[in-house]
């Protein structure tokens, strides 16, 4: 068989293949891939690869399956001991609830600023430790 492109169909992708008659005739899978016997042609098989978005999963449902399983629940919990209460500090204690600059590069540089306060306050704090 060879390949025959791929098509689109109601959201979905197919890839096509084609064979010459000659060979289905002799093919030992013949009867699990044709319904109806041969006639006059050959074969010809389309292979969905990919499903149409509308009857899968939405992205949410997606994302709910990954947290309710064993690893995402590990790494779940990983993040509230190292990521969130940098952006609660960030948030509540240094009252950055919106970005007061415009553009990309300029957001970037104010938010690299915030850390950098943040950083150097726990420096401080460890400095006062020892």
């Amino acid at each position: 068989m060879w390949s025959g492109g791929t098509r689109v169909i109601d959201g979905n992708r197919y890839r096509n293949f084609t064979g010459y008659l000659e060979k289905c005739r002799d093919c030992p899978l013949l009867e699990k891939c044709m319904r109806k016997p041969i006639k006059e042609q050959g074969r010809q098989v389309s292979i969905k690869l990919t499903t149409n978005k509308k009857s899968g999963l939405t992205t949410i449902d997606k994302m709910k399956e990954r947290t309710d399983s064993d690893e995402g629940r590990h790494c779940y919990s990983r993040r509230l001991g190292t990521v969130e209460p940098v952006f609660g500090n960030i948030n509540t204690t240094k009252r950055l609830n919106r970005f007061s600059l415009r553009g990309k590069i300029k957001v970037n540089a104010q938010w690299l600023m915030y850390c950098m306060v943040h950083n150097i306050e726990k420096i401080q704090r460890y400095g006062q430790m020892a």
